[in-house]
């Protein structure tokens, strides 16, 4: 498989290329697990190996199943590690749909903003994810593909009233030229960890302490259910 890294200089990957993301970090004080949902086509495997490994496919294929990759983030001197599923956008693979949310903490809906016909389904994708998450849930749309502006068949506002109206924060990406991959990623993590924080215990002194992974408190899934790859075949 053809792959490419990102080596522009101006994206949130590279511009800091002295002091780059540790992609394989194994300590961690927080695991979240999220969740990429969405029209099959839209380039959410591309999203996601874009912020985890830094890489891009140049051949395009379709997810069998489901897939998942980890990155670590460090907020607020914590290190919250986010294991992001990559869910198959055919109909034929819907059948493991609770699986794959179980215990997410968020979802992040991606449509290709030069494809009409993926936000249109977007409503289907809300319905089934609401379905099968909590309502603290954080929810993000992602208008992916930005490369391709000059084909665009969805407007910037439009997205963004949509967003809004569905209690979603709104961001564009392209996954091919890395702009503001990570951006999403990095945002709808700290307003998970913001929620987190939020739902900490009490200490005596009426502040709230954080529990972490060793305190069996569990934020989107447990230590002993991460694997470094998950594909079910139908």
């Amino acid at each position: 498989m053809k792959t490419s890294k990102c080596t522009h200089k101006t994206c949130d990957h590279c511009k800091n290329l002295s002091n780059p993301p540790n992609y394989s970090e194994d300590e961690y004080d927080y695991l979240a697990k999220v969740v990429l949902t969405g029209d099959s086509g839209v380039g959410k495997t591309n999203l996601l190996s874009r912020f985890t490994r830094n890489e891009f496919s140049l051949e395009s294929r379709s997810t069998i199943g489901v897939e998942f990759a980890t990155r670590s983030v460090h907020i607020d001197g914590k290190t919250l590690k986010a294991q992001i599923w990559d869910t198959a956008g055919q109909d034929r693979y819907r059948a493991i749909t609770n699986a794959y949310y179980r215990k997410a903490v968020g979802v992040i809906f991606v449509y290709d903003i030069a494809k009409r016909p993926t936000f249109d389904n977007l409503d289907k994708w809300l319905k089934e994810a609401r379905n099968f998450t909590d309502d603290d849930v954080i929810l993000m749309l992602v208008g992916n593909k930005t490369d391709l502006r000059h084909l665009r068949a969805v407007s910037s506002q439009e997205a963004r009233s949509y967003a809004e109206k569905n209690n979603m924060s709104y961001i564009e990406t392209s996954a091919l030229d890395c702009t503001h991959v990570d951006l999403a990623f990095q945002s709808i993590l700290k307003e998970i960890y913001s929620t987190i924080s939020q739902k900490g215990l009490k200490d005596d002194t009426g502040g709230f302490n954080l529990p972490s992974v060793v305190d069996s408190m569990d934020i989107g899934i447990t230590e002993t259910e991460e694997k470094r790859k998950c594909c079910v075949v139908m």
